[in-house]
């Protein structure tokens, strides 16, 4: 079982080749990424039409390299799989219109995945995780707890109540005038900083449930970062911020995720790992402090390697060969989504930095 997967949801333009031959292991077969980082740093942030316009110029080019690498046509493919949402509405839409249209011409399924989803089964890919399993999601668009029950099958039980944790790295990034992308800026400029100089809230320490809150942490941070001498910050400054400001990160979540692990125990006393996926996933400060409390409840902790925790279309080829092994199968008029949540029965999230 061979599937093609397209990711445009975002800032990185990628495809994919994925097979899920049980009897020769899960393997990506050929992957191809364009970040466009380059594209976006002049404006700090990521710019819908200009990532839309170079989802559509160089999509085709990388779907023809992740082919060829993967030694594989068109005639191979059992499916043709692309993000169909959440997402900018423009790179979605570029994606999945080249996966229609492959699969038009080649009389091959079309499978529409959820980003989330494709985030979610990245530890099956990579680690052969069994359902049930403990999930945090984070990213820059995204932060959430769900349990991942089966394919197609999630329950969130937290959410950001405002600001996703990634978008919080990249505004304070930009306030420290370290730059795009924010996380691994902010990860770097911590490594030499004081993380006890600035006593930064942990927002949501303490409180029950798993829900998330970061936009007083920014707040927190501007106000830090106001009150130092007036011109350039210096390297000292900017670490120490950076180092305070992460470790409350860290903490906040950490104390979202024992309360998630409590509740997982008692509910699902079969689950055995805590997964964490989404690009924020790749700060080694987060992995760590997550690792531990995985430890301490008796749980395997599960991150995927640190290129396919970012955005990639391997998940999205994986994801793919899951639903396709259950029949779950889209029409050719099956419309992008800008939201799309993983739980469809969960009360609509809160906060503007939410888009699922």
């Amino acid at each position: 079982m061979i599937v093609l997967g397209i990711e445009t949801s975002c800032d990185e333009t990628a495809a994919a080749v994925a097979s899920g031959d049980r009897a020769r292991g899960q393997r990506i077969l050929g992957e191809a990424v364009l970040s466009q980082i380059a594209e976006h740093k002049p404006f700090g942030g990521i710019v819908p039409e200009v990532a839309a316009r170079a989802h559509l110029a160089h999509l085709d080019g990388l779907i023809r390299k992740a082919m060829a690498d993967a030694h594989t046509g068109f005639g191979d493919l059992a499916a043709v799989a692309a993000t169909g949402g959440p997402g900018l509405i423009g790179g979605v839409i570029v994606g999945v219109m080249t996966a229609k249209s492959i699969a038009a011409v080649h009389k091959v399924p079309f499978l529409a995945v959820n980003h989330l989803e494709g985030h979610a089964l990245t530890a099956r890919l990579t680690d052969d995780v069994a359902f049930p399993f403990l999930l945090l999601l984070v990213s820059g668009g995204h932060c959430q707890i769900l349990v991942a029950e089966d394919v197609g099958r999630y329950r969130r039980w937290g959410t950001t109540l405002d600001d996703a944790a990634g978008e919080c790295f990249d505004k304070v990034a930009k306030m420290l005038g370290l730059g795009y992308p924010g996380g691994p800026a902010i990860e770097r400029a911590a490594l030499d900083g004081d993380a006890t100089r600035f006593k930064f809230a942990r927002p949501m320490v303490g409180k029950p449930g798993c829900d998330f809150s970061f936009s007083g942490l920014k707040t927190a941070v501007r106000l830090a970062a106001e009150a130092l001498p007036r011109g350039p910050f210096s390297a000292r400054d900017v670490a120490d911020i950076a180092a305070s400001f992460q470790a409350a990160v860290v903490a906040s979540v950490t104390n979202r995720m024992k309360n998630a692990i409590e509740r997982f125990r008692n509910e699902y006393p079969e689950g055995r790992a805590l997964v964490v996926s989404g690009g924020v996933a790749a700060n080694t400060a987060l992995r760590a402090g997550l690792q531990d409390i995985a430890a301490t409840a008796g749980l395997d902790f599960i991150a995927p390697p640190l290129k396919l925790c970012t955005d990639n279309a391997a998940m999205i080829a994986w994801a793919g060969i899951e639903r396709l092994r259950k029949g779950l199968m889209d029409p050719l008029d099956f419309k992008p989504r800008p939201r799309w949540p993983l739980d469809a029965h969960a009360a609509p999230a809160i906060g503007a930095g939410v888009k699922a």
